[in-house]
């Protein structure tokens, strides 16, 4: 009888076990494992009783915190007023006193406002002023001891300029006085035509001395310009509207710099050839002209270079090639500038961008393994990787 009655009590006790809802199996230990395949899974009744917990938590400080809320809001508030009233009282008394003169300790604002002198003026402002007021680039960029060197150079060639165009315009004068009467050479122009190139020589370096000081400085200015942050792409733009190839210069593009300065000096060499046939013949155009109109005025016949060997329309028209000519280069010379500054910018811009060579696409196969859950372990994953480098 009692055997009978045990397994009866050992049967009930069982199917209890069985029929237990899953809220009384939270009394499971913390310890507890499940395993599957090769990864540790976590116990999710313990992270339900975890989460269970997490939000009493939460809603007990919430509603111990919610009690004084409003009390601490109004006391941070009035805080915050009596120091903002305290702080701008301060403020106020001090301003005063720096208007007043009585407070020394006390600095002004460091930022230069205003349209002639400015903290924030742009790179190109300055170089424009510095154009118009030669040395007003190195007083904005404070570089004071380049100014007796910039004034020392720049009046010393323009001194020597003026002193020797006037000796070379009387020259020039008598040349002309002496070619409109007879061109035959003689010793006295010769003598005088040497004379006179001799000076025009000296003439041209002292102003080419005087120019390029004066250049050099403006871009001076603009090299040393450092009171804003101002890219890189900015200056080299800059320098290369200032003078041709100072923007390759700038960029250490060095290569380009013989195709820019060969470019623009062929193309000078062009517009004189062309001014000076164009000048020659404009001279003999005019004499013809003049003989044909006044013949009574030359008893010993045509006095232009050519002796009236030619008509006045055939050298009317050597006159107007030439001119034209010299119109065309000066246009390429025009758009030979505007090309090297565009150059010089899109350089600019190009520095930072990557031209690596390593321009390719990389596949290759894939074997990996992943965790399965309704498989209960891992399972082999098979594809493929692609990788691209631009």
């Amino acid at each position: 009888m009692t055997t009978t009655i045990r397994l009866r009590l050992l049967l009930l006790l069982a199917a209890l076990a069985l029929g237990l809802p899953a809220a009384a199996q939270l009394h499971r230990g913390t310890r507890t494992i499940i395993r599957g395949g090769k990864f540790e899974k976590p116990d999710s009744l313990r992270a339900r009783y975890d989460s269970l917990r997490f939000a009493a938590l939460s809603r007990q400080v919430d509603s111990l915190g919610a009690i004084d809320y409003a009390a601490d809001s109004a006391a941070v508030a009035r805080l915050r007023t009596d120091d903002r009233r305290t702080l701008d009282s301060i403020a106020a008394a001090r301003y005063a006193a720096v208007l007043a003169g009585r407070d020394t300790t006390a600095k002004r604002p460091l930022l230069k406002k205003g349209w002639f002198m400015s903290d924030s003026m742009a790179i190109s402002k300055v170089c424009w002023l510095s154009t118009v007021i030669p040395g007003y680039g190195q007083i904005y960029n404070k570089q004071y001891w380049k100014l007796p060197v910039l004034y020392g150079t720049v009046g010393a060639g323009l001194a020597l300029y003026l002193n020797e165009n006037k000796t070379y315009r009387p020259l020039r004068r008598a040349y002309n006085d002496y070619t409109n009467v007879s061109l035959e050479r003689s010793p006295e122009l010769d003598a005088l035509q040497a004379k006179m190139i001799r000076s025009n020589t000296r003439r041209q370096l002292y102003l080419g001395l005087t120019i390029a000081s004066y250049i050099y400085f403006i871009g001076d200015a603009a090299v040393n310009y450092s009171t804003n942050e101002v890219s890189q792409v900015k200056k080299a733009t800059t320098l290369a509207c200032i003078f041709p190839g100072a923007g390759q210069i700038y960029n250490k593009s060095y290569w380009k710099v013989p195709f820019v300065v060969g470019g623009f000096a062929s193309m000078i060499y062009c517009i004189d050839w062309n001014n000076r046939g164009y000048q020659r013949f404009k001279k003999a155009y005019n004499q013809i002209s003049d003989y044909e109109q006044h013949p009574e005025k030359y008893p010993d016949g045509p006095v232009d270079e050519f002796g009236g060997r030619y008509s006045a329309s055939y050298i009317l028209n050597l006159r107007n090639n030439f001119r034209r000519n010299r119109d065309l280069c000066i246009i390429i010379t025009g758009a030979l500038y505007v090309l090297q500054i565009i150059d010089a910018h899109v350089d600019a811009h190009l520095k930072d961008y990557d031209i690596s060579d390593d321009l390719s696409m990389n596949l290759e196969p894939l074997v990996d393994a992943t965790y399965v859950p309704t498989a209960g372990g891992n399972r082999p994953v098979f594809g493929f990787n692609m990788s691209l480098k631009f």
